[in-house]
């Protein structure tokens, strides 16, 4: 089995991606109706064809259809004449449906812990002085062996440094009462927009990604982000960058291998970079270039390729580049830009041939077995072998039903962490200051008990309070005479 993907063809030759090259990434450009998506559904079952499981998000909802066999029909049938394709075979993909909301596929979580403090400050949108003490969050949490698994654990944790900021702060730094609540609102817009379905367990495990079928086909894994995109697309660009993170971290080096072990399709690729601190963008650019050897590849798509920063543009090997149109100044610009980016073919003009382009036609440049850029060709894609379009709610959920994921991630477990542990301190806390309450006010209660020592001078308050009594004269001889008999004796002796 030949294991190249063909993209495309002019009638005189075709254009096919090397497995072998896959790892060292790629692209996919071009403006809105130009066919992106359908160069996107035909490298996904493709790479499943050959063995190479393939996760992908799915912005519009359109990619369902690569569950499903496509139909011949006369457009189609016309596509594979001018292309020169001997072997068309309408077939369906193994296919797992994931959703953050679990509405259109299996449920998809991560912890706070996995996240990290950098990717979360990001998405947080936190200052410098806000994601110091959110850094700080997660080392007191390691310190004190507390769990940060979901966003109550977070809430929880940080309204607890809030109450002992001062004994904190001595060892990791301050801890201003106003980073804290800045950091709680961000946190409740965050879980309105649904960020507490993803943020829990149990997790998704990277292993449930890189599947094969019995057949050995590749299994394709889409995530529906339809509802995420209107409403937190933020978020779903942190979850990409977490997911590119997790299997740069737990995946083992491979070296170039004669397939990936995984190919990923980031759509929207602006959204990852859009707003993203420096660091976050130069560790984003050290795991594009170093993922390779872990035998994974990723493939951005966008409408154009300059959405992409150009250290990360630079190490993508294959270029997929739709029709761009050129009505401003400034389109211009972006057109000569990118055909330059494109190794010359002396057959036509790149810059004028981006702007003519039709729907379904690309240049198309790939890497040779050498690792070198083929010069770019203008080819027509080739027709998917699974259905353009979307499953309707019933063959998506006969799908869901029959998967080997089912009822491995629907029921979220809550188990104990910083939430309940922080609790429980505050609890006990507060049964121990009840009961120092209770032993002071005891202690007040209790009778006071006169000593034999006191006697004497109990006594002599005694008559100084009845000689205070005595106002007459009466009363003052009286006291006189008293005082005489009790000290007559020493009297008389001097």
């Amino acid at each position: 089995m030949s294991l190249d993907v063909l993209i495309g063809g002019n009638g005189e030759s075709t254009v096919s991606l090397s497995a072998k090259m896959a790892n060292r990434h790629g692209m996919i450009a071009g403006a809105t109706g130009t066919g992106k998506t359908v160069t996107l559904q035909v490298l996904a079952e493709g790479f499943s064809r050959i063995g190479v499981p393939v996760f992908m998000a799915d912005v519009k909802g359109d990619l369902s259809g690569l569950a499903q066999s496509g139909q011949l029909n006369e457009k189609i049938q016309s596509r594979i004449e001018q292309i020169s394709i001997e072997a068309f075979n309408p077939q369906p993909n193994p296919v797992l449906f994931w959703d953050l909301f679990a509405e259109f596929g299996h449920p998809v979580r991560t912890t706070i812990s996995d996240m990290g403090p950098l990717l979360l400050s990001s998405l947080l949108e936190l200052n410098d002085t806000q994601m110091g003490v959110l850094y700080s969050a997660f080392s007191i949490a390691d310190d004190n062996g507390l769990l940060l698994l979901d966003l109550k654990d977070l809430r929880s944790m940080l309204t607890w440094m809030g109450g002992n900021s001062r004994e904190l702060s001595l060892e990791y730094g301050n801890i201003s009462s106003s980073s804290i609540g800045a950091i709680q609102r961000r946190l409740l817009i965050l879980e309105e927009q649904g960020a507490e379905h993803f943020f829990g367990e149990p997790a998704l495990s990277l292993d449930d990604l890189m599947m094969s079928d019995f057949s050995g086909r590749g299994v394709i894994s889409i995530m529906d982000v339809t509802r995420l995109m209107a409403e937190s697309p933020r978020l779903y660009a942190t979850f990409l960058i977490w997911l590119l993170a997790e299997l740069f971290e737990q995946l083992p080096e491979v070296g170039d291998q004669e397939k990936p072990k995984l190919v990923l399709f980031f759509d929207e690729a602006h959204l990852i970079f859009d707003r993203a601190p420096r660091a976050l963008l130069d560790k984003i650019e050290q795991v594009v270039r170093l993922i390779r050897s872990k035998g994974v590849g990723v493939y951005f798509i966008s409408q154009s390729p300059l959405d992409v920063p150009a250290d990360i543009l630079g190490q993508l090997g294959a270029r997929v580049q739709h029709a761009l149109r050129a009505f401003t100044p400034k389109d211009k610009k972006t057109v000569n830009t990118v055909a330059e980016t494109f190794r010359p073919n002396p057959a036509f003009d790149t810059r004028s041939v981006i702007t003519e382009l039709g729907t379904g036609e690309a240049l198309v440049s790939v890497l040779d077995m050498k690792g070198r850029p083929t010069p770019v060709e203008r080819i027509l894609i080739r027709p998917p072998e699974s259905r353009i379009g979307p499953l309707t709610d019933e063959e998506r959920q006969q799908v869901i039903d029959r998967s080997p994921m089912k009822g491995r991630y629907e029921v979220e477990v809550d188990r104990e962490s910083a939430h309940e542990l922080l609790k429980k301190r505050a609890e006990e806390e507060a049964r121990v200051e009840a009961a120092e309450q209770a032993q002071k006010a005891r202690e007040k209660q209790k009778p006071t008990k006169v000593r034999s020592s006191n006697r004497q001078s109990i006594g002599e308050a005694m008559m100084k309070s009845v000689a205070r009594s005595m106002g007459s004269s009466l009363g003052r001889q009286l006291m006189r005479g008293i005082m005489d008999t009790l000290l007559g004796s020493g009297t008389r002796r001097r």
